[in-house]
């Protein structure tokens, strides 16, 4: 799919930020979620992303988190390990003054160790075919990472069957080439 937009920019589709383009960090395996897939998901996303505290786990291009505070999200929390990342994502909040959104720069396996702070949104886009998802999903399930009836985006590898606890409930599932993005309902045991 052939697009206008130079290499390493991204757009906001809708929102406060609607139509700003971003630039993002030229590292291999950062891929951002095409616009396409990205309207998709906040249509799914509508009702609960206005005021509501979202977590980017391996955020990347930011395309995700930055996409839900534009649309209101009271708080949102980017998380990447690669430096040139982390640095590229703190200069587009500076550029957007966006104070609800902070960047933390740690691996997201040792960032979910650390204390839990309870999100109604998680967006969880690892690196393909790293079989990183399993180990995300326990640790954001034992953390005490998701707040009662939480909301989770997974995209991974079209042919990858999701490793969902019991109490994750697949709300919605499409693909788009070669990645599944999904969105789960996690109900939390009263």
């Amino acid at each position: 799919m052939k697009t206008n937009q130079p290499r390493y920019q991204l757009r906001i589709i809708a929102g406060t930020w609607r139509g700003r383009k971003l630039g993002f960090a030229p590292v291999s395996g950062v891929r951002p979620t095409p616009d396409r897939v990205r309207e998709t998901l906040f249509n799914w996303l509508a009702l609960v992303v206005r005021g509501a505290r979202c977590l980017d786990l391996y955020a990347g291009s930011g395309a995700l988190g930055l996409e839900a505070a534009s649309r209101g999200a009271a708080e949102v929390v980017l998380v990447d390990s690669d430096p040139l990342v982390v640095r590229t994502l703190r200069e587009q909040l500076r550029l957007l003054s966006a104070d609800q959104v902070r960047v933390v720069e740690a691996d997201t396996g040792v960032y979910l160790r650390g204390p839990a702070e309870p999100f109604d949104v998680v967006f969880l886009d690892p690196p393909f075919r790293e079989q990183r998802l399993s180990g995300v999903i326990q640790q954001l399930e034992a953390g005490n990472w998701l707040a009662d009836e939480a909301w989770i985006y997974l995209e991974a590898e079209r042919e990858l069957e999701l490793p969902l606890p019991a109490n994750w409930e697949l709300y919605r599932s499409k693909t788009a080439g070669q990645v599944g993005y999904h969105l789960v309902r996690c109900h939390l045991p009263a």
